[in-house]
């Protein structure tokens, strides 16, 4: 990749979502703001590697994607009526009072996360508006079909304006009931940016993991009190400690009983570690922990132990059967019989991840899985198909990668 390339790469993971906020707080339109985003990013394709990369290009994209906004308006034939269409997303309230909160992604990411919106709808668009990933990334990660996808983005926005979502950090009393569906969308933002699965991309995007932690934090600074803000925040914070050592200098993603811990982010560690004993404190005075802060320990256990053999799994198993309790979901019964297999055994494991064959057949971690689980109980024939199952699915090079050196290390 030339240097162009990269600065134009670089500026796009950087600059996206403030461009989108931006426009979307100047013109008040969501379609407006990210199509003249688009346009101004096409234009710096064209540009830049004659003219050369600007000294600030974040403020060279804003400039252009604004002029692209304003010549798009001037285009339309309605333009009156355009400007009161765009009113739906627009803050006409009076000005609120100075915050320590005031971040115009932050804004955009709470009108993405609307309750008017279905659930799915809030987090497609928060990728899409705020984390910059395009259509088919999203529809990967969501294992759809690319135009479920797109018109599901297209319905979202265009509920936006049909409901007239006010493009603002709701009130102090709407909050609280706002902020489950915002801490969904970050969760999946981080996902996306750690877990990487859409094809051609990096094994681990930092500018989405950065940005999730980044808005978690304000989420948090805004309700200091919600134990699931704080939960979230030592989930991501435990999870990014381990990313130098996700990565193999062959390019390939490495699995946490392989990871070299030495070059895992003490600070990241200690800060994640703490917010968990802050939130064991508030359990041990009655108030029952929700997901992100079960997560959140279960990963404390695992960055508090030197390799896999001092790992007190026993410990993870108590905590996975405490999650299925608040998330019932498939893929926490999968990761739960990982923690099976070290207390009983992979056959036990294995009995458990077959019984999860319907709802899991797309999900390449599910193949990959019991590939392992076979490969311990010396049925290679079987792990090896169980390999080529999760290499067809898996998203990325790196991960391919990964699964293609296990299976290669078969006998």
């Amino acid at each position: 990749m030339s240097d162009v390339q990269e600065a134009i790469t670089r500026a796009h993971r950087e600059e996206w979502a403030r461009v989108v906020a931006g426009l979307t707080k100047r013109f008040g339109d969501l379609d407006i703001a990210e199509e003249a985003a688009a346009e101004a990013f096409a234009t710096a394709v064209e540009r830049w590697p004659s003219d050369g990369v600007p000294p600030n290009p974040g403020a060279w994209l804003t400039t252009t994607a604004t002029r692209k906004a304003i010549d798009r308006l001037r285009r339309e034939t309605k333009r009156d009526d355009k400007h009161k269409e765009a009113q739906a997303v627009h803050d006409d309230a009076p000005p609120e009072p100075p915050s320590a909160i005031d971040d115009d992604r932050l804004r955009l990411i709470f009108t993405c996360c609307h309750p008017a919106l279905a659930p799915e709808a809030r987090v497609a668009l928060t990728l899409r508006m705020v984390g910059g990933l395009t259509v088919p990334e999203i529809a990967r990660a969501f294992l759809v079909a690319e135009t479920t996808m797109g018109q599901r983005i297209t319905r979202a926005k265009a509920k936006i304006k049909a409901a007239r979502i006010p493009y603002r950090v709701p009130s102090a009393e709407d909050l609280p009931a706002r902020v489950s569906g915002v801490l969904t969308a970050l969760f999946l933002v981080f996902n996306e940016g750690y877990l990487a699965t859409g094809p051609g991309t990096d094994p681990v995007r930092h500018d989405l993991t950065t940005e999730a932690i980044r808005l978690t934090r304000l989420i948090r600074a805004l309700l200091p009190g919600n134990g699931e803000a704080t939960g979230l925040l030592a989930l991501m914070l435990l999870t990014e400690a381990r990313r130098p050592a996700r990565v193999s200098p062959a390019g390939d993603l490495v699995a946490l009983d392989e990871q070299d811990r030495t070059v895992w982010d003490p600070a990241l560690i200690a800060e994640g570690h703490r917010l968990v004993r802050e939130r064991l404190a508030a359990a041990a005075a009655g108030v029952a922990p929700g997901r992100y802060q079960i997560l959140a320990a279960i990963n404390a256990v695992h960055t508090s132990a030197r390799d896999m053999h001092e790992t007190d799994w026993s410990q993870i198993l108590a905590l996975y059967d405490q999650l299925v309790r608040v998330d019932p979901s498939p893929i926490v019964a999968l990761n739960r019989a990982i923690a099976v297999a070290e207390l009983d055994g992979p056959d036990a494991a294995l009995a458990v991840v077959n019984g999860l064959a319907d709802r899991l057949s797309g999900y390449h971690p599910y193949h990959a899985t019991r590939a392992d689980l076979l490969r311990r109980l010396g049925r290679v024939g079987e792990s090896r198909a169980a390999y080529d199952e999760a290499i067809e699915l898996a998203g990325n090079a790196a991960e391919r990668a990964s699964l293609a050196r296990r299976r290669a290390e078969l006998p």
